[in-house]
This record gives structure tokens, C-alpha cells and sequence, in this order.
């Protein structure tokens, strides 16, 4: 982590298909509803509200949004939708909290090829498994074995295919970087 988000960006124009896999802003360790009501704490709404504006400067705002219908995710979509603006086509899915890595694909096969930026927001162990699978051989090893320690709150792991998301199988996409919510501050 520690990555320059313009050499970030720089390196997104380079595919045609640009994925983002986030996990969710920081949370309360306990919620209301259980686990699927935990909400974001003060500092992770200030996460989510600076990683869309991150984001959004470098123009990697997300054509789609997948969002997990848990509170904390759907809270930290909320934050950045605030700086987003209407753009973005949110769905929220049941499968992203409960699903495993299947439902991360079964996001990309459903995505429209007119849809270039993706983000699919869920949670810990799904989404570094999954960005896991996700990774081309050509991704950097380094990267990769971060992706093995996990995720922490609202960071991302941002792709890029020149494939359409609806033919990404495992390993299409080069894994570009693994940004920290202390990246876009």
C-alpha cells in the first residue's frame, strides 16, 4: 500500500474495464441487528467520505456500484454517493454479505458492457479471497501477497481488463494496486 493515486489512475486509463473491490468503512464492533446491522463509526465515515473524493479526482468514479445490503456497507455507500453524485447505478445485494466469493462473480457476469468502472463493495474474508482469484498471473506478487493478509476497512483492490466484467473468469484481471483508507487522505 502507500500507492500514488495518480499513478493509479494513470495506470487504469490503460484498460478499457476498470474493477474496484472495497471492503466496507470502519464499524462499531457490535450492532443493533447483529453482525448485518453493525454501523460505521465516525471514522469510517470520514473513510468512505474521502475515498470517494479520492476517487472522484482522479476520475475513477464507478459507472456501478454492487453494494452489500449489510448496514456498514450500505452506509459506506451512502458517504460516497454524496460525493459521486446520481452517476453511479447502485444495486444491493443480499449475496455480497452472505454469498462468499461466487457472489463477487456473480456481480461481474451480470454487469452491462457499457458499464467500465466497477465497484463492488462487501466484506472481510469475501473480498481479498476473492480479489485473490480475481488476480492475472501478471499482477504484481508483492500485491498479491498483501491481498493475503486481508483487507483492512475501506480499502480497495482496483483491476483492469480491456475483457468486458461479464467475461472476467479467474485471474482476468491485473490487479493495478491495493490502496489503504490512509491513501486518499
Amino acid at each position: 500500500m502507500g500507492t500514488s493515486l495518480k499513478k493509479v489512475a494513470k495506470k487504469a486509463k490503460d484498460y478499457k474495464y476498470v474493477l474496484m473491490v472495497m471492503r466496507h468503512a470502519k464499524t462499531e464492533p457490535f450492532g443493533n441487528g447483529g453482525d448485518a446491522g453493525r454501523e460505521l463509526t465516525d471514522k469510517g465515515r470520514k473513510q468512505a467520505k474521502a475515498v470517494a473524493k479520492g476517487l472522484a479526482a482522479f476520475k475513477l468514479t464507478p459507472d456501478r456500484i454492487a453494494c452489500s445490503s449489510a448496514t456498514r456497507a450500505r452506509q459506506t455507500c451512502d458517504r460516497m454517493l454524496k460525493v459521486f453524485g446520481d452517476d453511479p447505478k447502485v444495486d444491493y445485494r443480499q449475496s455480497l454479505y452472505e454469498g462468499g466469493v461466487q457472489s463477487v462473480f456473480d456481480e461481474l457476469a451480470q454487469t452491462k458492457e457499457k458499464r467500465r468502472t466497477l465497484l463492488i463493495l462487501g466484506h472481510e474474508p469475501t473480498v481479498s479471497i476473492a480479489c485473490q482469484w480475481i488476480a492475472s498471473s501478471e499482477s504484481d506478487p508483492t500485491l498479491l501477497d498483501l491481498l493475503n493478509l486481508g483487507m483492512s476497512p475501506a480499502s480497495i483492490a482496483v483491476f483492469g481488463s480491456n475483457e468486458p466484467f461479464s467475461q472476467w473468469q479467474l485471474h482476468s484481471g491485473e490487479l493495478i494496486a491495493l490502496l489503504a483508507a490512509k491513501d486518499f487522505d
